[in-house]
């Protein structure tokens, strides 16, 4: 398998955790109105919770990334720090 079939692999399932994330975002928003007028389970309060840390994930992430030098330094920071990703991201490391 040559580099760009990789890469087309890599961008695909990147698309499929991005979509997942998005997703149990739309869940989350939905439970915090629903919240406002009316008691959540615990289950929903634990779905709640899991997708803020989670977002609070994305954006040290995002921002190394975004650095000059960033795609080359994100995976280092994976390396080191493997809970630095959101939850649908974290099968990689476990591969």
């Amino acid at each position: 398998m040559n580099s760009i079939d990789e890469i087309k692999i890599l961008l695909q399932k990147n698309k499929q955790r991005l979509a997942l994330e998005l997703e149990q975002s739309k869940e989350a928003i939905f439970l915090i109105k629903k919240g406002t007028h009316s008691n959540l389970s615990d289950e929903e309060k634990d779905k709640i919770k899991i997708q803020l840390l989670d977002i609070c994930k994305a954006i040290p992430a995002l921002a190394v990334f975004l650095l000059p030098g960033g795609a080359l330094l994100l995976p280092l920071l994976i390396k080191l720090i493997p809970d630095i990703l959101p939850s649908a991201f974290q099968d990689d490391i476990k591969e």
